[in-house]
């Protein structure tokens, strides 16, 4: 920040932040003269982080975003590629970063909040703490943990079902909702979701179990080149 952004000090912003989440907090509490709470920044507070500008790793950019809703419960983080601009400082890059990275920082983001992922474990085993462009975060995971599958899909809880690559908190409501009065097949799971692709090498479901499928070892192209196929029509 004193490289590129000097007259940003990164104090003040953190004070900030930590006076906003105080107030937020007493205005949560019931008032003692109308025992009702008072509405102050209904939408939270948020912040931006520029991608690509410095050499940070992925991983070392979900560790910054994970501390800031940890420590000031930050509504959103949001992520925006470095985009070079004319006459700028030398020591910037002179080529934005690819845009797929942005987006897979976001998915990354959506693991913490919402898909009961630890910061440290999205990118545990990876080599250079980088996010895979090639495939969405949580598959990467599954492919880096293959010894957590298959999960039975008509008998695992949500929390394991979160974890399943191409199942979403919508679909994930529909299984859970469906099987209280049947047992579902590899087919019932593919009208609930937009493609099963991802799916196949990762569930146990009635009638289909993927055997071998789930540690051979070019599953990670098998199932890259089956997404640009379908990607096609």
């Amino acid at each position: 920040m004193k490289r590129l952004a000097p007259e940003k000090k990164p104090v003040t912003i953190r004070l900030s932040m930590a006076r906003l989440r105080q107030k937020m907090e007493e205005k949560a509490e019931p008032t003692l003269r109308t025992k009702k709470r008072e509405r102050f920044a209904p939408g939270g507070q948020s912040t931006q982080m520029i991608i690509g500008a410095d050499k940070t790793s992925d991983d070392g950019i979900l560790h910054t975003s994970a501390r800031l809703y940890g420590s000031y419960h930050l509504r959103r983080v949001y992520y925006s590629a470095f985009s070079p601009i004319p006459d700028s400082s030398s020591s910037l890059p002179l080529q934005k970063p690819p845009l797929m990275r942005e987006h897979r920082l976001y998915q990354a983001d959506w693991l913490m909040r919402f898909y009961g992922f630890s910061q440290p474990e999205i990118l545990a085993g990876s080599s250079d703490g980088m996010l895979d462009l090639a495939i969405d975060p949580k598959l990467a995971w599954a492919l880096r943990n293959r010894g957590q599958f298959p999960v039975d899909i008509n008998r695992a809880n949500r929390e394991a079902l979160l974890r399943v690559p191409g199942l979403g908190t919508k679909v994930i409501g529909k299984i859970l909702e469906t099987r209280r009065h049947r047992r579902l097949r590899l087919e019932d799971v593919g009208r609930l979701c937009q493609s099963i692709v991802k799916l196949r090498p990762f569930i146990i479901a009635e009638g289909w179990s993927p055997g071998g499928l789930t540690d051979k070892a070019g599953l990670r192209n098998t199932i890259v080149r089956s997404c640009e196929q379908l990607s096609l029509f």
